[in-house]
């Protein structure tokens, strides 16, 4: 699943990528983006502290130095089993690589999320790429006030993509892989009865409920 947006990020914007990186790690999404400061950065940051994979498609060479940042960000990803994509050995970043970054982004994703995007902006080249390859594009809506959400907002004033507006309000992204998630999607059940449910230790059904609750993908009542 691609994860993109603006540089210039808004506390909106980070509230919205820690609820959606989440969720899609434990359905077993990959989450690509482009490892820009700003929203990439971050999609990738999350991923990584639940413990998911992803893959960081440069603007600039794989062995260039972007800056401290961004190379500490380049060996966890590397290190967590995860994956490093560029199309060049030393070149620096420039006008013209980000676009052919972002023609990676769009053909290996399988799907893109469009977080926050200001008018003009390289996510929204992104989309349009993913578009014309008939791959699904989905555009947080944003504040009518923040110019980094007016991109996506005209993305889906114009019907060129699919609002996501949480799993509250529309049918999730895909069917949950996860055994607990997938089991209590449509109903709430106790940790005895899921665990009765799935044939596992109430224990091991227990820590990972705990895990899922610091995710924020599950709540206890």
């Amino acid at each position: 699943m691609g994860v993109v947006g603006s540089r210039r990020m808004t506390g909106y914007g980070r509230r919205v990528i820690e609820k959606i990186v989440p969720q899609l790690v434990f359905d077993g999404w990959t989450i690509v983006s482009g490892l820009m400061y700003g929203v990439d950065q971050t999609a990738h940051e999350v991923c990584l502290e639940c413990a998911g994979k992803t893959i960081g498609v440069l603007g600039w060479g794989i062995n260039y130095y972007a800056g401290e940042k961004e190379n500490r960000l380049q060996e966890r990803i590397v290190n967590s089993g995860g994956l490093l994509l560029s199309l060049w050995d030393s070149q620096a970043g420039t006008n013209w690589t980000f676009p052919a970054r972002n023609k990676v982004v769009a053909e290996i994703c399988r799907e893109l999320i469009v977080v926050e995007a200001a008018a003009k902006s390289g996510a929204l080249l992104t989309a349009h790429m993913v578009s014309r390859l008939s791959k699904k594009v989905w555009a947080v809506p944003g504040p009518i006030t923040s110019s980094v959400s007016a991109g996506t907002n005209r993305l889906l004033a114009q019907g060129k993509a699919l609002p996501w507006l949480g799993n509250s309000f529309q049918t999730p992204l895909i069917k949950p892989q996860n055994a607990i998630l997938a089991l209590i999607i449509n109903e709430g059940l106790e940790t005895s009865e899921i665990a009765r449910r799935l044939g596992q230790p109430i224990e091991k059904v227990g820590a990972e409920l705990s895990t899922l609750a610091l995710t924020g993908l599950v709540e206890e009542k």
